[in-house]
């Protein structure tokens, strides 16, 4: 069982990793919003942007994952890996 400490400084890795992650997402927000206007003004040609849109947008979905659906490591499944031996 954890201490309160422990758990504290866990909850507060959890909540600078959400706060991480929304400052990632406004970046990109914001950075492919200014490439699209660009691609507009310079005449809407071929839609150059979405090289940006979609290999950045990868990179914001792991960023999710890890924040807000990967579970932390518990120590019964550390302690389950122990017995297992591997």
């Amino acid at each position: 069982m954890k201490t309160e400490e422990e758990r504290r400084a866990s909850a507060i890795e959890r909540l600078e990793a959400r706060r991480g992650f929304k400052t990632h997402l406004a970046a990109y927000v914001i950075v492919n919003a200014t490439l699209v206007v660009i691609w507009a003004l310079s005449g809407a040609g071929y839609f150059w942007p979405i090289w940006s849109i979609l290999g950045w947008g990868i990179g914001v979905a792991f960023n999710a994952w890890a924040v807000y659906i990967q579970r932390p490591i518990t120590e019964d499944a550390i302690r389950a890996q122990m017995r297992r031996g591997e």
